[in-house]
């Protein structure tokens, strides 16, 4: 596993990093309960298999499968939290600040710890006035009281429109953003990954493999191209290439998974230059 800093935290995180979402919602891609006694048990042993191969950034959110994902994270990094870095969100919309910091001990809770490394809003696109509500209407404001109570460390935000977030970094108040970016949505290359890099904030990618699409899509134009080529790898490393993104959040559930994506990690050789990718112009002989 290789290691990146996530932007002015100083953090060293793992390249690729876990993601919990798969872990807490009931059949996210596939069948799964996250439940029942057997994915209980297959779920924290690929947690734990990820912590000793180097995986040290992992990700969750309340909203995953009702708290269950943080339950599981919970539990398998329980005697491992010094040598991770723990991710959290909150939701937002329509919460004041008392409603944020109740939530956010409730993660606490199930996550088994007192503090987080960073925590992020939650959330899709934002609107000027969605803006307003977190600078302004009590969100922002819950944040910098539990940094001052030494229960999160850095301050994050997520989106699912990357360009959305100009006005936050503007604020320069937030250390980290998680923003889609894969090979299907390339937008950020453009739009906001170079403000992330004059700015200095740690750049965190959900989505990295672009939950599929990219793989349904290559399918069904070719149904036997998994003899041919590994979907996964390629657009893995897509986003390992860019040399602007401290870590991919990816999300696994079997130890076999985690095995993969670290060997992916390795695999430096394979990188591609994505400034010869993006380049639209035809140089004359």
């Amino acid at each position: 596993m290789r290691y990146r800093t996530l932007g002015r935290t100083g953090l060293r995180v793992s390249e690729v990093g876990c993601g919990g979402a798969p872990l807490g919602i009931p059949n996210y891609n596939e069948v799964w309960d996250p439940w029942a006694e057997d994915t209980t048990r297959e779920a924290i042993a690929t947690l734990q298999h990820a912590v000793e191969l180097g995986y040290n950034y992992f990700d969750t959110a309340p909203s995953y499968g009702d708290g269950r994902s943080e339950e599981l994270m919970g539990e398998a990094l329980a005697g491992r939290r010094d040598r991770v870095y723990l991710a959290g969100k909150t939701e937002w919309k329509g919460k004041s600040k008392d409603d944020v910091l109740r939530r956010v001990e409730g993660s606490l809770r199930r996550l088994k710890t007192d503090y987080l490394d960073v925590l992020q809003f939650h959330g899709g696109d934002y609107t000027p006035d969605d803006f307003r509500w977190i600078t302004e209407g009590g969100p922002l404001d819950a944040y910098r009281q539990l940094q001052r109570d030494g229960k999160i460390r850095f301050i994050g935000i997520t989106a699912e429109e990357p360009v959305t977030l100009r006005p936050f970094l503007d604020t320069d108040l937030f250390d980290v953003i998680q923003i889609r970016y894969n090979l299907i949505y390339q937008a950020a290359w453009h739009n906001i990954l170079p403000l992330a890099r004059e700015r200095n904030v740690g750049v965190v990618l959900m989505r990295p493999l672009s939950s599929g699409i990219f793989q349904k899509l290559m399918r069904a134009a070719r149904p036997d191209i998994d003899q041919y080529l590994d979907l996964h790898a390629i657009a893995l490393n897509y986003v390992l290439s860019d040399p602007n993104v401290s870590t991919a959040i990816v999300g696994m559930r079997r130890i076999a998974e985690v095995e993969a994506n670290n060997a992916l990690s390795d695999a430096v050789e394979q990188r591609l230059d994505l400034d010869w990718l993006h380049d639209r112009m035809v140089r004359a002989e």
